[in-house]
Order: structure tokens, then C-alpha cells, then sequence
């Protein structure tokens, strides 16, 4: 599974189901400038897909050190969360790591001028291709794909990260949704927006 999800992606488009956070230490001593770590701290990791999160629960199991990017971390415990049930239909999801959306670079006469147009909330094709990246996973999932966004209802700052070849351009933000609850759950699991994969658009338990 981890080759498929790797080298082909899942499902019609090729996504890629699961995201994570940064990891928080809630005690660390904050200073400008500099990422605070140090003591007890928490590592959150989603998917919509159970094969994956079983995967992931069998591999961290027993595991006493866990590298993230050279750092050792060590696991104490492996806590399984639940999704909100989102049984009306409705969900305010707001994430702890930037959302990052690619637009179709195109100018006002319709004419590409790059292929690296990442957009931010506000922004012209932002709510269309958000819109258009939450259908896309829903039938990725095999669950309801009538889901909207309903609106944008904060927006923080914005960040650029170089992962592989240039710079991803995003913020974090929170947006009400409308869809089946199943739906709703399976975005909660996954994250908002593209590369999520990457640590991107991570929602906020």
C-alpha cells in the first residue's frame, strides 16, 4: 500500500489520502523566530482510509523512537480519534498548517502564463478550485461528492515552503462546508486543500 500510495496515488486522480501536522510541544519556552520543542509534545497523523491508519497503528506499535527529519522523538502512546460525527451536514474546520491550492495560471484572456499559480483565499479561482479539490477526494473515497464550500471565515498569514522543486505559496484558514456527513468526516481525516500528503492543510482536532 505504501508503494501504490507513493508512486500512483489512490483511486481516479491519483491522490494521495492521509496528512499530518507539525509536531506541538504545549511546554516548550517560545521565542521569535524559532519553532519551540522540547518536552512533551503530540504528533497528529489522518486518513479516511482504515487500511492506512491500521498500517500506520501496527508500525508505531512497540516502535520507542520516531524520526521526524532527524529529530528523535520518543513515542509514549498511540491514540486512535475519532472524527466529529457532523450529522447535520455542516462543519467549521480550521487548519493548524497552511493550505496550499493551485490555480490554472491563466491571465485575464485565458493565456497559461505559469504553471506554478498557487493561489490564496480571496484570491479570483481560489473557491472554485478548493471546491473543485473537495469533490475530487470524496469520489477519491467513493463517498458523496456533492459537497460545497459554503464560505471562508478566517484566513491567517501567509507562508511559502520549498518542497521538492520551488516554492509552495498557502495559509491556514477556516471554511464552512455543506455534504453528507460520511463526507465531511473523510475531509476531517485527510485535510484541506493539495499536498496534503506533504504536511499541508492540516484541520485542527
Amino acid at each position: 500500500m505504501g508503494a501504490q500510495l507513493h508512486e500512483k496515488g489512490w483511486g481516479p486522480y491519483g491522490m494521495v489520502p492521509f496528512g499530518y501536522g507539525a509536531p506541538v510541544f504545549p511546554t516548550a519556552p517560545r521565542r521569535r523566530g524559532v519553532y519551540a520543542a522540547g518536552g512533551p509534545g503530540v504528533l497528529e497523523l489522518g486518513s479516511p482510509l482504515l487500511a492506512v491508519v491500521e498500517a500506520w497503528a501496527s508500525g508505531l506499535a512497540g516502535r520507542s523512537l520516531l524520526d521526524w527529519g532527524g529529530v528523535a522523538l520518543r513515542v509514549e502512546r498511540v491514540e486512535p480519534v475519532e472524527p466529529p460525527a457532523f450529522a447535520s451536514g455542516w462543519a467549521r474546520l480550521r487548519t493548524a498548517t497552511p493550505v496550499v491550492m493551485k490555480g490554472s495560471g491563466r491571465d485575464e484572456n485565458g493565456v497559461r502564463t505559469t504553471r506554478q499559480a498557487w493561489l490564496l483565499p480571496g484570491e479570483p479561482e481560489f473557491d472554485v478550485y478548493f471546491a473543485q479539490n473537495l469533490r475530487r477526494k470524496a469520489e477519491t473515497l467513493g463517498v458523496d461528492p456533492e459537497v460545497s464550500l459554503e464560505r471562508v471565515t478566517w484566513v491567517g498569514a501567509k507562508r511559502s515552503f520549498a518542497v521538492g522543486e520551488g516554492l509552495k505559496v498557502g495559509a491556514p484558514v477556516e471554511v464552512e462546508l455543506r455534504g453528507a456527513p460520511e463526507t465531511l468526516r473523510a475531509l476531517w481525516s485527510w485535510g484541506l486543500g493539495q499536498a496534503n500528503a506533504a504536511g499541508f492543510g492540516w484541520v485542527v482536532a
